[in-house]
C-alpha cells in the first residue's frame, strides 16, 4: 500500500520550498547571528531572541507559531487565499472563499503530516463569522425575499427537495453497494451536504440505542467511521460545490451577469432603484437635472420676491442668491436686484437653451455654484399631501428637489407628473440639504440621508433575535428540529431590510461598503477556521480502498444532486438561471457556494430563493441523517 504520509511529506516539502512560505526569518540561529553583526544588529538580535523557539526550529517553528497564534493563521490564510482566488486560468478562478479554504487545509495538513502539529481553533469564532455573513446577506436581499416567495416559492421548494433526496440516495446506497462499514453513510451525508449537525443526529441514534452496531463493532468505531467519512467528503464537497455552483449557468450556456440583471428586474417588479433602506439606495445616480448660476440682468425679474418667483416658475426654483460676493439668507420676502447671481436647478436642456435668455448670462461665481446635492428618502406622513400628484407637490414647498423614485409597500411605482402619492409612501428626492429638509417638512416626514455611522445596536439586536429563534429545537421521535442559527440570522437581516423598505426611519440606510465588508470577511474567516480544524482529520482518514470510495461517493453526493436540481429548476420550472442557481445552493446548504454565484453574477439576487430551500432541506437532511444511521 502506498505510504500516504510519506507522499504528503514530499508534497509538503515542495510546497514549503517553492511557495515562498519558508520565510528567511525562520531559517535558524545563523541568520540572527549574521544580522546581529551588522549595523543595528543588536536590535535585530533582540528581536530574534524574543522569538528564539521559532528561530531554533526553523520552518517547524513557523508552523508552531501558527498553532499558538490562531489569529496569525487566519490572517495568513485569508491573504494567500484571496491572492490564489484571483488567479484566472482560461476564465476559471476559485474566488476568495475557495482559495481561503484550500490554503487553510493545505497549511493544516502540512503541519499535521510533517511536524505532528494539530491545529484547533475555537469553533465559536467560525460560527460567529458565519452569522455575521448571513446577517449582512439578509440586509442585501430582504425586500426581494418576499417577492421571491410570491413569484417562485413552490419551484424553490421543489429544487431543494431534489437536492436532498438525490444526496441521500447516492450516499446511503453508494456506501451500502461498495460494502462500507456502518457509520460511513451518515458521515458521507453530513460531509457531502456540509451539515455538521447530521453527525449529531447520527451520534444520537447510537447513544440512544435506536441503532445497535453489528457484532464485533463498538459504538466508538461507528462514530470514528462517521467522522472519517465526514472529513474526507466535507473538504472535497466544500471546494467542488463552490466551483460547480459558480459555473452552473455557464455550463448550460447562460451569461451569469446578463441573467442576474434580468432577475433583478423581475424580482424587484421592474424597479430601477434600490428600495428604501437597502444598501446603495441613497447614492447619487445620473440625472438630467443640474445646478447652474445666472446673473440677473432682465428687468422683468428685478423687484420680484422669491415667493412670487416660486409661484411663477415652480420648475426652476431658486436655491441660492449671491449679492456682492455674499450669500443671502433665503426668505419669501427677499427680492431680486440687478446683477444678483441666482442658483437654479432644473432640466439641463432647458437651462442651457432658455434660462439664460430669461434670467441673464451664466455665471461662474464659486459661491453660487458650490451647492452640494444629496439623496434622501422621505416617508409621506401628512394626510393633507395624500392623494396629490407629484406635479401638484411642486407648489407645496417642495421646490429645489427632484423626485427620483416613488415606493409603496416596498415596491417601486411608475413615476410621472401624474403619479399620485399616498400616506405611508416613500419618495426619493435629490437636491440641496436645505431644500430636502424643507420638502420633508411639507410631506410630513424627515429626510433620511446616506450615512457612514455604525449601526451596531440594530445589528446586535437583530442577530440576537435571529440566533435565539434559530436555536429553538423541537424533538419529534428523538429527532431534533430547528431552523438553525445561520438561517435565523439571514432571516433577521431579511426582516430588518424588509421593514426598512417600508419605514426608512428605522435605522436609516445601510452603507454598502460596510455591509459588503461584513459579508466577505465573515464568510472567508469562517471557512479559514473550518479548514484549520478539518484539515488534520483528513490525514487520519487516509489509507486503503476506503479512502477512494469515500472520496468518490462523497463527491458524487455533493455535485450530482445540485447539477440535476439546477437543470429541473431551469428547464422544468422555467426559473432564471441565477435564481435556479440560488435555489440549488440553498437546497445544498452551501453558503460559500452562494457567495461564489454572487461573485460570478455580480449580483446578490441569487440569495432571493436561498433561505427558502435552505430552511427546508436543513430539516430534511437531519431527518435523513438519522434514518441513514438506523438503517445502516
Amino acid at each position: 500500500m502506498v505510504d500516504i504520509h510519506r507522499c504528503v511529506r514530499s508534497v509538503s516539502g515542495i510546497f514549503i520550498r517553492y511557495s515562498g512560505l519558508a520565510f528567511l526569518f525562520f531559517t535558524g540561529p545563523a541568520v540572527a547571528q549574521d544580522s546581529a553583526s551588522s549595523a543595528g544588529g543588536r536590535v535585530i538580535g533582540q528581536i530574534f531572541d524574543s522569538v528564539k523557539p521559532v528561530a531554533e526550529t526553523g520552518v517547524h517553528g513557523f508552523f508552531e507559531l501558527l498553532g499558538n497564534q490562531p489569529i496569525a493563521f487566519i490572517l495568513l490564510a485569508l491573504a494567500l487565499g484571496n491572492l490564489i482566488g484571483k488567479v484566472d486560468f482560461k476564465g476559471v478562478s476559485l474566488g476568495s472563499t475557495a482559495g481561503s479554504l484550500l490554503v487553510g487545509v493545505i497549511i493544516s495538513m502540512v503541519a499535521e503530516a510533517v511536524y505532528g502539529i494539530t491545529y484547533s481553533i475555537p469553533g465559536i469564532l467560525s460560527s460567529f463569522m458565519l452569522l455575521l455573513f448571513m446577517y449582512a446577506l439578509g440586509l442585501k436581499v430582504g425586500p426581494q425575499f418576499f417577492s421571491g416567495l410570491r413569484k417562485g416559492g413552490l419551484a424553490f421548494i421543489g429544487v431543494g427537495v431534489i437536492v436532498w433526496a438525490l444526496n441521500w440516495v447516492i450516499c446511503y446506497f453508494g456506501a451500502s453497494w461498495v460494502g462500507l462499514a456502518p457509520g460511513y453513510a451518515t458521515g458521507l451525508i453530513s460531509g457531502s451536504y456540509t451539515i455538521t449537525a447530521i453527525l449529531g443526529v447520527g451520534q444520537s441514534a447510537l447513544s440512544s440505542g435506536a441503532y445497535t452496531p453489528p457484532m464485533g463493532m463498538t459504538v466508538e468505531e461507528v462514530g470514528a467511521n462517521m467522522a472519517a467519512a465526514y472529513a474526507i467528503s466535507y473538504v472535497l464537497s466544500s471546494v467542488g460545490i463552490i466551483l460547480l455552483i459558480r459555473y452552473l449557468p455557464r455550463i448550460f450556456g447562460r451569461d451569469a451577469k446578463a441573467d442576474a440583471k434580468l432577475a433583478e428586474t423581475e424580482y424587484s417588479g421592474g424597479a430601477t432603484h434600490p428600495v428604501p433602506g437597502a444598501p446603495g439606495a441613497l447614492i447619487m445616480g445620473f440625472s438630467p437635472y443640474d445646478l447652474r448660476a445666472f446673473c440677473v440682468t432682465h428687468e422683468q425679474l428685478i423687484g420680484l420676491s422669491l415667493a412670487q418667483l416660486a409661484k411663477d416658475y415652480p420648475q426652476v426654483p431658486i436655491l441660492r442668491v449671491v449679492r456682492d460676493h455674499k450669500i443671502l439668507d433665503l426668505s419669501d420676502d427677499l427680492v431680486l436686484a440687478m446683477n444678483d447671481i441666482v442658483t437654479v436647478r432644473g432640466n439641463v436642456h432647458d437651462l442651457i437653451l432658455e434660462e439664460g435668455e430669461l434670467i441673464g448670462p451664466e455665471s461662474d461665481e464659486a459661491l453660487a455654484r458650490n451647492v452640494p446635492l444629496e439623496v434622501a428618502d422621505v416617508h409621506i406622513g401628512s394626510h393633507a399631501i395624500s392623494g396629490k400628484t407629484l406635479q401638484e407637490l411642486a407648489s407645496h414647498g417642495t421646490g429645489g428637489v427632484e423626485v427620483q423614485a416613488l415606493f409603496r409597500a416596498g415596491n417601486e411605482l411608475p413615476l410621472g407628473p401624474a403619479s399620485v402619492v399616498s400616506f405611508g409612501d416613500v419618495v426619493r428626492l435629490t437636491g440641496p440639504d436645505a431644500a430636502l429638509k424643507a420638502a420633508a417638512k411639507q410631506l410630513g416626514g424627515r429626510a433620511i440621508l446616506s450615512t457612514m455611522k455604525s449601526e451596531v445596536l440594530y445589528l446586535a439586536l437583530a442577530m440576537l433575535v435571529g440566533y435565539l429563534v434559530g436555536i429553538v429545537s423541537v424533538s419529534i421521535s428523538g429527532i431534533p428540529f430547528s431552523l438553525g442559527t445561520s438561517a435565523g440570522c439571514i432571516l433577521a437581516g431579511v426582516g430588518v431590510s424588509y421593514f426598512r423598505s417600508r419605514n426608512p426611519e428605522f435605522g436609516g440606510p445601510v452603507h454598502e461598503g460596510a455591509r459588503s465588508f461584513l459579508q466577505d470577511f465573515g464568510l472567508n474567516a469562517f471557512v479559514v477556521v473550518l479548514s484549520a480544524n478539518v484539515g488534520p482529520k483528513v490525514i487520519t482518514a487516509l489509507g486503503g480502498d476506503t479512502l477512494v470510495w469515500l472520496a468518490l461517493i462523497g463527491t458524487l453526493g455533493a455535485l450530482v444532486p445540485p447539477l440535476i436540481a439546477f437543470w429541473v429548476g431551469f428547464k422544468f420550472f422555467g426559473l432564471n438561471s441565477i435564481i435556479a442557481d440560488g435555489a440549488t445552493t440553498g437546497g445544498r446548504n452551501s453558503t460559500p457556494g452562494l457567495n461564489a454565484i454572487i461573485e460570478e453574477s455580480g449580483s446578490s439576487v441569487a440569495a432571493v430563493p436561498y433561505p427558502v430551500s435552505y430552511a427546508l432541506t436543513t430539516v430534511l437532511a437531519l431527518i435523513g441523517g438519522y434514518f441513514s444511521m438506523i438503517l445502516s
